[in-house]
């Protein structure tokens, strides 16, 4: 994901940070910093137990304590994704990677038609992991009263497990709201698999979610709570999102790149000046070019690379002098769906098909989406 960086791996899976969450620490801080008095008598009448506020008042301690509280809730997001993960690779499913952001943890997974019966364990475990969480901070909460004489040490300890043991059942509960593509979406969407195609069950799930979704923001706009309304705003986009994956993958399912990919390809060289690409762009409409040598292909030249040169370096230009050279092609063999898959993480528009390195045709977003229209007639 654009935007992160890598911290370390667990189990062999790289964790990342995505720069969102770097902002929502200081956030989360804040708020806690400043509802610390409202938060104790949540807690103490929660708990039932009386929590010493000497050493959570003083000066810079709220705030301290509200970064330390955030990163306890994060660092539990993280074993609710390492749960999804361990799962996932017990059944097979590669994993790429687990990214923290802004509204908690995002587990990147290679599977657009994973199957029902490894779908269901996997999206139940994140909600269980965190129930576990939190009932093991609870258990110290009581732990810590029962083992500590009543004191500002206690008190600061019992409100920590208190605070993150309340935050990880909440995240229980959130999850298992059916929302796709939440855990609990995708439990509903692995229930209604087992009765229906997959495909069906996720538009299915996918709509549910979209409610939800519209519920949420319009919750989030009456209670003027931008947090709800963003949470709304990102069920909604992925629902929409994950629902067009898995129906390409279902209409595509036994189509190949050979089967839809245009030949012979209109070609330049790497001589050619750029200012008769721009002309060749503007007669045949066609936004890229495969730039060829000597019959291999040595690199791309899109509208995207001519934008990146002022249009009065452009005259004394070639195209080896803008032209993008590690190039991203397919065999003929290759489903349709990595190329929708290539084109969509290096945001390109068009692949070259190659046999041995030698141009045999180019597949683009355009035709994929075209066989899409005409496999739902």
């Amino acid at each position: 994901m654009k935007g992160s960086f890598k911290i370390g791996s667990i189990f062999g899976i790289p964790i990342l940070i995505h720069w969102t969450f770097l902002v929502i620490i200081p956030i989360f801080a804040w708020i806690i910093g400043n509802q610390i008095t409202l938060t104790v008598d949540l807690l103490s009448n929660t708990f039932g137990v009386p929590i010493d506020t000497t050493y959570l008042t003083p000066g810079w301690n709220p705030y301290i304590l509200g970064t330390f509280v955030a990163f306890g809730l994060f660092a539990g997001v993280l074993l609710h994704e390492i749960a999804h993960c361990i799962v996932a690779k017990r059944s097979g499913v590669p994993i790429h990677s687990i990214t923290l952001l802004v509204f908690g943890g995002v587990s990147s997974m290679e599977d657009s038609t994973p199957d029902p019966a490894v779908e269901l364990p996997m999206a139940l475990v994140g909600p269980l992991t965190s129930l576990a969480v939190g009932l093991a901070f609870i258990i110290l909460v009581y732990g810590v009263q029962a083992s500590m004489a009543a004191g500002p040490l206690a008190g600061l300890l019992v409100f920590a497990f208190a605070y993150l043991g309340l935050l990880n059942v909440f995240l229980f509960a959130f999850n298992l709201i059916p929302a796709f593509p939440m855990d609990g979406g995708r439990v509903l969407r692995a229930y209604l698999a087992k009765r229906m195609p997959l495909h069906r069950a996720t538009r299915i799930a996918a709509d549910v979610g979209k409610g939800f979704a519209v519920i949420f923001g319009i919750v989030g706009i009456l209670l003027f709570s931008p947090i709800l309304i963003l949470i709304a705003f990102f069920i909604y986009i992925g629902a929409t999102q994950e629902s067009a994956v898995v129906r390409y993958a279902f209409l595509l399912r036994d189509v190949t790149v050979g089967d839809i990919m245009a030949h012979p390809v209109m070609t330049v060289s790497p001589q050619t000046p750029v200012r008769e690409i721009v002309d060749l762009m503007y007669v045949t409409k066609h936004l890229g070019f495969p730039v060829t040598d000597r019959g291999q292909i040595v690199g791309m030249v899109t509208l995207a690379d001519l934008h990146k040169v002022p249009p009065p370096d452009r005259e004394a230009m070639q195209v080896r002098d803008v032209m993008t050279r590690d190039v991203v092609t397919l065999p003929p063999e290759a489903p349709v769906m990595d190329a929708l898959r290539l084109m969509s993480a290096h945001n390109i528009g068009r692949i070259p098909v190659t046999v041995d390195g030698r141009l045999v045709g180019i597949v683009t977003r355009t035709d994929i989406l075209k066989v899409v229209e005409l496999r739902e007639i």
